[in-house]
C-alpha cells in the first residue's frame, strides 16, 4: 500500500521531529514588604534588619517599615533609612503591602488594615488564639503562614528549629537569674558545693539546648521525653552524660522535689499539663519553672501566661515564668537570627518565580499555610476550633 493512501489527521510538517520546549520559569516579579511595628505582649523582637532591607532593596523589593519597629531590638529608623526602606508612621501602610512579615500575629485591629490575598507570615501561637481571630482574618481573604509550620526541603521546621535553639539557652540563663533572685543559688557546681539539679521535660530542640545550658554551667541535669528517639538522640549530642527517662508520674514526681529548676520544653500542640498542682506544692520553696512552649500548651498545670513588664508569678512558693515569646529577652540576637532565615527565604521565592510557583511546586510550601485566600487548610486548627477544613491539595495544583 501506497504512503499517499494512509489517512492521517497531521500534515507532513506535524510529523517532522520538533524542538523540545521546555517551561521557562518566570521570574519573580517586585513585591512590597510590610514590616510593622509590634504592639502586644511587650515585644521587641522584629522580623528583618537593616542589613537584610539592603539586600531585598538591592534585588529590586520595597521594603515598608513602620517606625519604631525596630527600636526594640536596638535598630533605628535612621538604618532601616539608610538601607533603602521607607519609614511610614501609619500602620496602615506598613500592614497594606504585597507581604507582610510580623514576630506575633496581627491583633483584631490590625486585622482590619490586611488588603484581600496579602501574603502573612507571623508566628501563630495557637493556645492565644481563638475561634473569631481565624474568622475575622478568614474574612479578608488573606493567605496566612504560621512560623510553627515553616518546613524547609528536609521536611525540618527550619525557623521553629532556629527559635527552640534561642529559647533553650536563654531558658537556663533566665532561670540562673530567678534562682539567684529567689534563694541566693547559683545555677551551676562549685567545688564542695552541692550542684543545682535542673529538670527539663522534653527531649527535643529547646531541650537539647537548655540540656548543653546547663551542663555548660555545671548543673545536675535530667530529662524527659515520650520519645525514646529522641532520648536516643539527645544521649548522641551531649555524649551520653544526661540521665534520661520515659515520663512517669512516680519517677518524675520524685525528681521535682528535689530540683532546683524546671524548663517545660514538650513542643506538641495542645498537649495536657505533663507537672500537676500537687506535683508543684511538693517542689522546694525558691524554686523556678520555666514553661517555655505555653503558647502552644501548657507543660506544668499551675504555669499562666507572663508578659515582659511582669515577666513571671509565685505560686505555693515557687517561681512560675510563662513567656510566650522568651527569646524577647535577647532582642537584638533573635532578630538577627530571624532575620538571616527570611532573607534566604525571601531570595528563594525570586529563585522559584514567587510565591504562587513556589506553592505549586514545592509541596512542603503548601503545608506552611493555615490559610489559603480565606479558606482554613490546617486540620489540626480546624478540629481545635470548629472550623470548616479545606485540603490544600485541592485548592492548589
Amino acid at each position: 500500500m501506497s504512503s499517499t493512501n494512509i489517512f492521517t489527521p497531521f500534515s507532513e510538517q506535524e510529523l517532522m521531529p520538533q524542538e523540545e520546549k521546555l517551561e521557562i520559569v518566570k521570574k519573580g516579579k517586585q513585591f512590597s514588604i510590610g514590616v510593622p511595628k509590634e504592639t502586644c505582649l511587650n515585644e521587641r523582637r522584629t522580623c528583618l534588619t537593616p542589613d537584610a532591607v539592603q539586600v531585598l532593596v538591592s534585588h529590586g523589593h520595597e521594603v515598608i517599615v513602620e517606625t519604631g519597629a525596630g527600636e526594640g531590638s536596638f535598630f533605628t529608623d535612621l538604618q532601616y533609612s539608610e538601607s533603602g526602606a521607607k519609614i511610614t508612621y501609619d500602620p496602615k501602610e506598613a500592614f497594606g503591602q504585597d507581604l507582610v512579615l510580623k514576630i506575633n500575629p496581627p491583633t483584631t485591629d490590625e486585622i482590619e488594615f490586611l488588603k484581600p490575598c496579602t501574603y502573612l507570615v507571623s508566628a501563630l501561637q495557637i493556645n492565644l488564639r481563638d475561634k473569631e481571630y481565624f474568622k475575622k482574618l478568614s474574612e479578608k481573604k488573606v493567605n496566612a503562614i504560621a512560623f510553627e509550620f515553616i518546613v524547609d526541603e528536609y521536611k525540618q521546621l527550619s525557623l521553629v528549629r532556629l527559635i527552640g535553639e534561642i529559647a533553650g539557652n536563654i531558658s537556663v540563663l533566665y532561670a540562673a537569674e530567678l534562682l539567684a533572685l529567689s534563694n541566693g543559688l547559683m545555677l551551676g557546681g562549685i567545688t564542695g558545693v552541692r550542684p543545682t539539679e535542673v529538670v527539663i521535660l522534653g527531649a527535643g530542640i529547646v531541650g537539647e539546648f537548655a540540656t548543653k545550658a546547663a551542663i555548660g554551667l555545671g548543673a545536675s541535669v535530667k530529662v524527659f521525653d515520650n520519645s525514646l528517639s529522641k532520648l536516643r538522640r539527645l544521649h548522641m549530642m551531649v555524649d551520653g552524660r544526661v540521665p534520661t527517662s520515659i515520663i512517669d508520674p512516680k519517677e518524675l514526681g520524685k525528681c521535682l522535689k528535689r530540683a532546683d529548676v524546671v524548663i517545660g520544653a514538650l513542643s506538641k500542640i495542645s498537649l495536657a499539663p505533663i507537672v500537676t498542682e500537687e506535683m508543684v506544692t511538693q517542689m522546694k520553696k525558691g524554686s523556678v519553672i520555666i514553661d517555655v512552649t505555653i503558647d502552644n500548651g501548657k507543660v506544668i498545670e499551675t504555669s499562666e501566661l507572663t508578659d515582659m513588664e511582669n515577666p513571671y508569678i509565685i505560686k505555693h512558693g515557687v517561681i512560675h515564668c510563662g513567656l510566650p515569646n522568651l527569646t524577647s529577652k535577647m532582642p537584638r540576637t533573635t532578630t538577627k537570627a530571624i532575620s538571616n532565615f527570611f532573607l534566604s527565604y525571601l531570595l528563594n521565592y525570586d529563585e522559584e518565580g514567587g510565591f504562587d510557583n513556589m506553592l505549586v511546586r514545592k509541596n512542603e510550601m503548601k503545608h506552611t499555610l493555615y490559610m489559603y485566600k480565606g479558606r482554613h487548610t490546617k486540620k489540626i486548627i480546624c478540629d481545635r476550633f470548629d472550623l470548616t477544613y479545606h485540603d490544600i491539595n485541592l485548592l492548589i495544583f
